[in-house]
């Protein structure tokens, strides 16, 4: 897959469909890798008019690992004190500069959890690269929102895996706790998952840095009322780990948002509900050509 150079570190990217097409970039969550974006899922995408771009974040996949800035302190965030090594904004303007090493004007932003943080942020801090704006599974700043459940905090604060088995462990424990009512566990399919990405990158510690990233974020909501882009806020009604309400105070805040909030669906986006999610995104795509009101 092709590396560029972006914001001061280098970006592991990949693309779908045409390249002359609308550009669409997905931004993943925590610690997530590109591949957490199913390839059959960008290749629908891409089969609706869209150059699609998926990449990894800094300190996750293959992109640059922030090891000089050395392990998180988690306990001193968690009391309050987080020393992130860099901020969401950062993470934003590294999406920012690989569409400018891209020569990309301007795209259509889809990002998922944290992911869906940092295309906010895209939005806010850069509001001419973003043709479009879609949050799923996602929400303000940890300050501004509701808390996860204690049974999804237990698995977002757990202790980092020791080793790639565990890695793998760990991630079916979160699946099966992350997974909505409407969707049947497969745990073959989500082992083949975990395994394919530990097998491409393991970098527990970088997780890590992206957590202590997300806890000192400030505040967004307030900034959000500046969006005047077309923006689509999906959330599932199962969400333990970012609840919907998170995703409902977003798309209040955003002037003219549409919140599709969809049933049985949880902290993850299933197959089942591709079709309403990709519909979605292309028909908020369609309104980016239609003149918006400006403040």
């Amino acid at each position: 897959m092709p590396r560029t150079r972006a914001n001061g570190v280098d970006i592991e990217y990949e693309e779908f469909g045409d390249p002359k097409a609308a550009p669409l970039l997905l931004v993943t969550g925590l610690g997530a890798q590109m591949i957490s974006w199913d390839d059959a899922f960008c290749e629908q995408l891409a089969a609706r008019g869209f150059r699609v771009i998926r990449f990894d974040n800094r300190d996750s996949g293959l992109s640059t690992r922030m090891e000089a800035a050395g392990p998180p302190d988690m306990a001193a965030a968690l009391m309050g004190e987080p020393h992130p090594a860099y901020t969401l904004d950062d993470m934003a303007a590294d999406a920012a500069g690989l569409l400018d090493a891209l020569g990309i004007e301007a795209a259509h932003i889809v990002g998922a959890s944290m992911g869906g943080y940092i295309s906010q942020l895209i939005a806010i801090n850069h509001p001419g690269r973003v043709l479009s704006l879609t949050s799923i599974m996602s929400g303000p700043s940890r300050d501004e929102g509701v808390p996860p459940t204690p049974e999804a905090a237990a698995v977002l604060f757990a202790k980092p895996p020791s080793s790639r088995e565990e890695s793998i462990e760990m991630a079916l424990a979160g699946r099966r706790a992350f997974i909505g009512s409407g969707d049947p566990f497969d745990e073959a399919f989500e082992r083949a998952k975990a395994t394919r990405a530990v097998q491409r990158a393991y970098y527990p510690v970088g997780t890590g840095r992206q957590l202590l990233a997300i806890i000192a974020a400030e505040p967004r909501l307030e900034r959000l009322q500046g969006v005047r882009m077309p923006t689509l806020v999906i959330h599932g009604q199962d969400d333990i780990l970012v609840p919907i309400e998170n995703g409902r105070m977003v798309a209040a805040a955003v002037p003219g948002a549409r919140l599709l909030e969809l049933e049985g669906m949880g902290h993850d986006i299933p197959k089942r509900v591709w079709p309403r999610v990709i519909d979605a995104i292309a028909e908020t795509a369609r309104k980016a050509s239609v003149p918006q009101p400006h403040a």
